[in-house]
Formats: C-alpha cells, structure tokens, sequence
C-alpha cells in the first residue's frame, strides 16, 4: 500500500524541480557562449549558490543512506572517519582557489580537461584526462540512479522499475533543459532540503531514543566498543581513519564534479562566501546524519540493511507527512550528484571530445543540438544499465572517487603552482595513478589493506613520484604562468 502523505512532499519536490529547470533554461547570462552558460552557469554563481552546489553535489547516496548505515552498524568510529569530510569545500576553493579560476578564464576552459588541455598544450592530456572521466564517472552515476531508484521504491511501494523511470524523468529534465544553471540553483534547494531534513530527523531519533544519557547508556550496554573510535569489531585503526583525510579530504580537489565549480564563481567575495558557508554546512549535516545512523540503534534494533536506516527510521519516528518532507533529503543528495555527474560526462564528450578532436569549427547551433543529445542518449544509457545493473557497474562506484584522485590530484595542483611542470609529467603521473589504483585495490580486496591504510593513498604517492620525475628528466621546461 502506498502512504499518500509520504508521497505527496516528494511529488511536490519533483515538480519544483523540474519547474526550476524549465526557468533555468530562460536565463542565459547576457554575453556567454553556450557552452559557457550550459556547462557553467556563465561563471556567475553568487558566494550561497556556490557553497551548496559544491555540499549538494558532494553530498550523495553514500552520505544519506550509506554513511547513516554503517554508522548503525560500526559505532562512533565511523563517524569520526565521516567527519574528515567537512574540509572538503574548504581544501577545494582553498588548493585552487583564485588562480585557478583566473587561469580557467584566460584559457577560456569550461571543463577540468579544458584547463588541462590548455596548460599542458597536450592532446593526450586531454584524451587521458575524458576517457578517466568517462570510465569512472559513468559507473559511479549508475550506481547512483539505483540508489534513487531504491529509495522511491521503499517510500512508495511502487515497482522498481517505475521508480527507476520517475528518477530518470526528473534528473533528465531539469538537467537537459536548464544544464548548468539549472543544477546549480536546484542543488541550493536541494541543500537547504538536506540542512533541514537533517536537523528534523535527529531530534525526532534522540527524542524516541529517550534523550542523548538514554541512547548512550543502551549503546554501552549492547556493546561497549560502539562508543570507541575503533568501530564495533575494533577494526578501524589510526592508520585507516588517518589515511581517510586523503580520500574524502585533501584529496576532493581532484573531484572533477568538486573543481568545475571552483571556475564557476562571479567574484572573490562570492569565493570566500562560499568558502566558510560550505565548510559550516558539510559539517553540520556530515555530523548529524551520521549522529542519526548511530542513535537509530536503540531506537530501531536488528536493522540488516545499512541503506534502509534511514527511510525506515522516519518512518518510525516521524509523522508520515513529515517523514516524506525529511527523506527528500537523501533525494535530493542523491539527485544533485548524479545531475552534476550527468553534466560532466556530457561536457567530457561534447566539449572535450567532439569539438577539440572531432568538430572544432562546429557552429553554436549545432553544439547546441550535440550537448542536448549527448546529455539525454546518456542518460537512457544509465537508465537503461541500471534497470539490470552489473555488479561490476557498482564494483566500480566503491573505487571511483579514488581512481579519479589518483589520475587528477597532480597534473591539477602542481599544474597551477609548480612552474617545471610539464606534459610528460602529467600523462606519467595520471597513468601511474589510475593503473596503480586498480591493481592495488584487486590487491586489498584478496590479501587486505597493504599498511593498514586506504588503497588510495599509495596511487597518489607514486603519481606525485611519477609527476615530478618526469617533468624534469624527460624535457625540462619552464612555464610561464
């Protein structure tokens, strides 16, 4: 049966959205290009807009369903490892910061590969740097369109398959009609949803749970390691959660979906803005919603799947109609990253494939065509993998993130601070850090963490080794910035 006062909040959402797309796609920044406009906001998002752009894209499944869960699962431990989470639009808008949106103009780059492209002066930068995207990017919005698509089906009972096809309506539309400017202002929704949702959510817990001493005290009492930092099983040591800060923390300006929007800002007051408020909002929803994952415990004992605490936890503990207005946040966590997601595979193949490699003369109106073509082909593609997903598809998502660092952390950072380098430098370190990744993850899956720490934190390692070495044996040379 289907509880119309859970459905009708998410009915509502739905329709917001898609009606802000449809305005989105009225307001073209006066004097930008298409691509500029589309696939950036024409470089005018405000200091609020930029901040929850950057927490909604971030913030995703794993932080509303996923990190939630294993926190029920694992104990305090996991949400101290969480918590690294919430310099990542500091350390973004930090690391890259002026110069890169400086250098992003004067290239006039629109994509991360744009700026690569240009700084490098290499095509095979730019190959390297679509197919990285294409690759990883790709699974990771598969898995994503499943979790949605689950989540709709454990709200509404409908089938699976009719839950899967109202998500992809509602991300395609939006996101085909209005592009860039269309996520970044619904993502401003989206995150003020997920601020709000989560606030709800954990005082309807602590208040079942009989307060903060009440929830603690039942913790303790089933097992006293649940309040450690060491996780339930005491598997989380100091080298794990330490090596945590580069993945989920440093790390994130290699994000293409994160570093995009370091180019899309108007000014730097809007930078700096966006800076303390993005800090400030990832924290308080990373801490929460994982707060909500561990006290839900007491409350609702003997959850198997991680993924289904929260739903089922509103549920519990929530009037419906105020259930269904609470869980559009996971919603729309979910749908802000995969829209961005969408967004970015469709600039890495219109932009970065077909007009640089392809079409370099194409005419406005036929980019046009391609960017709106590209975006709806790939999301009937996504559709249609996740109606049956391969488990590879969702083997990929675990490790994409970090394949993604491996490839872009360097040719990105030292690209806009060190002057010695080079392309040969960038194509050995992204080469090095994709490769070594994937083999050192089939590594840990068979044997278990080399060192104890995270699989990315060697791939990063040995592409900065492979970055710098490079870039002075093979031809040294010196840019000019």
């Amino acid at each position: 049966m289907m509880n119309i006062d859970v459905i009708l909040p998410l009915v509502f959402f739905l329709v917001l959205i898609f009606a802000i797309g449809l305005i989105s796609s009225k307001r073209m920044a006066p004097g930008k290009s298409f691509l500029s406009d589309y696939f950036l906001g024409g470089r005018e998002l405000g200091g609020f807009v930029l901040a929850m752009t950057m927490v909604a894209t971030y913030g995703s499944a794993s932080s509303f369903l996923g990190g939630p869960g294993t926190a029920y699962t694992v104990g305090f431990g996991w949400i101290l490892l969480a918590m690294a989470q919430v310099v990542t639009g500091y350390f973004v808008l930090l690391i890259l910061g002026k110069k890169f949106a400086i250098l992003a103009r004067r290239y006039n780059a629109v994509t991360m590969i744009d700026f690569l492209k240009a700084r490098y002066n290499s095509p095979a930068v730019a190959i390297l740097s679509a197919i990285a995207i294409i690759v990883f990017l790709f699974s990771a919005m598969t898995a994503q369109w499943v979790g949605g698509a689950r989540l709709i089906e454990s709200l509404t009972g409908l089938q699976y398959t009719t839950a899967l096809f109202i998500f992809a309506v509602s991300v395609l539309v939006y996101v085909v009609i209005g592009g860039f400017r269309a996520v970044a202002v619904t993502d401003a929704v989206q995150g003020a949803i997920m601020v709000i949702g989560t606030l709800v959510l954990l005082i309807g817990v602590i208040i079942a749970g009989g307060g903060v001493p009440a929830i603690m005290q039942d913790l303790l009492n089933e097992n006293p390691r649940l309040v450690t930092p060491f996780g339930a099983d005491g598997s989380l040591s100091a080298a794990y959660v330490s090596s945590f800060w580069i993945l989920v923390g440093v790390g994130v300006v290699a994000l293409p979906q994160m570093a995009v929007r370091a180019m899309s800002y108007k000014n730097s007051r809007s930078m700096h803005r966006a800076l303390v408020i993005g800090t400030i909002v990832t924290g308080f929803i990373m801490l929460n919603m994982h707060l909500i994952g561990i006290f839900a415990r007491p409350v609702m004992p003997g959850i198997e799947i991680g993924d289904k605490v929260i739903p089922l936890v509103a549920l519990e503990v929530l009037p419906a109609w105020l259930a269904g207005i609470v869980l559009a946040a996971p919603m729309a966590a979910i749908m802000s990253t995969v829209d961005s997601l969408l967004l970015l595979v469709s600039s890495a193949i219109v932009k970065d494939v077909y007009i640089n490699f392809i079409r370099p003369d194409a005419e406005e109106r036929r980019i046009k065509i391609v960017s709106f073509g590209v975006t709806a082909i790939l999301g009937i593609i996504v559709f249609l993998l996740a109606l049956k997903p391969p488990e590879l598809l969702i083997f990929l998502n675990l490790f994409s993130f970090g394949g993604l660092e491996a490839a872009f952390i360097w040719p990105v950072v030292l690209g806009l601070y060190w002057k010695y380098g080079n392309k040969y430098g960038a194509i050995a370190s992204m080469i090095t850090g994709m490769l070594s990744y994937i083999g050192l993850h089939f590594y840990n899956q068979a044997f278990g963490n080399l060192f104890g720490v995270h699989t990315v934190t060697f791939p990063i390692l040995l592409s900065f080794i492979a970055y710098v070495v490079f870039s002075l044996t093979v031809k040294r040379e010196v840019y000019r910035f």
